[in-house]
């Protein structure tokens, strides 16, 4: 299964998620699960945000080979879901990848969780604490997506997830 997650610069939010990603499936022993990360307005080749490498790090999380790109069709044919910061970055893959099944984030965290349905907030000029708030956030939708994905002792499923 092809995970991608898309922001707006490739910078903070959906690199976090990207690690944090591929940090679950580990954590869950889930083989052939494969995360990716993009913006839909990145400027190619940019480090990750100095916050989000420090945030991450403190997790022992490396986020310092990161460099952004964006999203390409190519990127968007290859995976089985986007999962998107806002609802405007899935308007903004939808203009790139009319036909691949797209999420909100948010969307699995528990319906009690007030960040429910709503937009990441991009931390992007912050200080370190609205990055570590971001990072708890993400951490929390990615166990919920997980959760969702792949109920206990299922095996990962592959091909699209719509249906």
């Amino acid at each position: 299964m092809n995970l991608l997650f898309i922001c707006t610069g490739n910078t903070c939010r959906s690199p976090m998620a990207e690690a944090i990603a591929r940090a679950e499936a580990a954590r869950l022993g889930l083989e052939g699960v494969f995360c990716a990360s993009a913006g839909v307005f990145a400027v190619a080749g940019q480090p990750a945000a100095a916050p989000a490498i420090a945030v991450a790090g403190e997790r022992k999380i490396d986020l310092t080979r990161h460099r952004s790109r964006e999203l390409a069709p190519e990127l968007g044919e290859w995976a089985d879901v986007v999962l998107g910061m806002s609802r405007s970055h899935l308007s903004g893959v939808a203009d790139v990848v009319p036909d691949v099944e797209t999420r909100l984030l948010t969307e699995h965290l528990p319906t009690s969780d007030p960040r429910h349905g709503l937009a990441v907030p991009d931390p992007f000029g912050g200080d370190l604490e609205t990055y570590e708030e971001t990072y708890r956030l993400l951490e929390r939708a990615i166990r919920g997506l997980f959760d969702d994905l792949f109920p206990a002792g299922a095996e990962p499923r592959t091909g699209h997830l719509g249906g």
